[in-house]
């Protein structure tokens, strides 16, 4: 059980540090947090998602990102417009003024995961390692639906920023 705590608490901090560092480089060069950045790099990635999509997506509330979308919205990055596919809900997209602040950050965002991951370990340790993660994220997303069908309460999801 040492070792699994031990994976624990390194799984945890590499994520805070990573999360730290990049979003410094990211608040620095363009003023902008890294959730703001996943957010408008998935509308990069894939154009005109639903709120409830891009919640979907980060395992985050629709309340949570709403609140991400509106700031975005506001600064003048992104917009809602109506889903041409259901009157009832929403599709955001980029604006061209989120497309090149996205593009320019994008660029700062992979400069530092090489510099904090690629220059460290070799292509295919990257390779093993995000294959171990995703087996570990299926797996606690089976347990948390086994616990819902049974009734049980699963893991809240978070509120806040969404996972990379």
């Amino acid at each position: 059980m040492a070792d699994l705590k031990r994976l624990y608490r390194e799984l945890v901090s590499l994520e805070i540090e990573l999360w730290s560092g990049i979003e410094g480089r990211l608040r620095a060069e363009y003023d902008l947090p890294l959730t703001s950045f996943e957010v408008l790099h998935l509308l990069l990635r894939r154009p005109g998602p639903r709120i409830q999509d891009i919640a979907e997506e980060f395992s985050i509330t629709v309340g949570g990102t709403s609140k991400v979308v509106d700031r975005l919205e506001s600064a003048g990055l992104c917009e809602r417009r109506a889903n041409p596919n259901d009157r009832r809900s929403s599709v955001v997209e980029l604006t061209p003024e989120g497309h090149k602040l996205v593009g320019g950050a994008l660029k700062v965002f992979e400069e530092e995961l090489e510099l904090r991951i690629g220059s460290v370990i070799p292509e295919r340790s990257v390779r093993e390692v995000t294959a171990v993660l995703s087996t570990l994220r299926a797996a606690g997303r089976a347990l948390d639906a086994e616990r819902k069908a049974a009734g049980q309460t699963p893991a809240p999801k978070q509120p806040g920023r969404p996972a990379s």
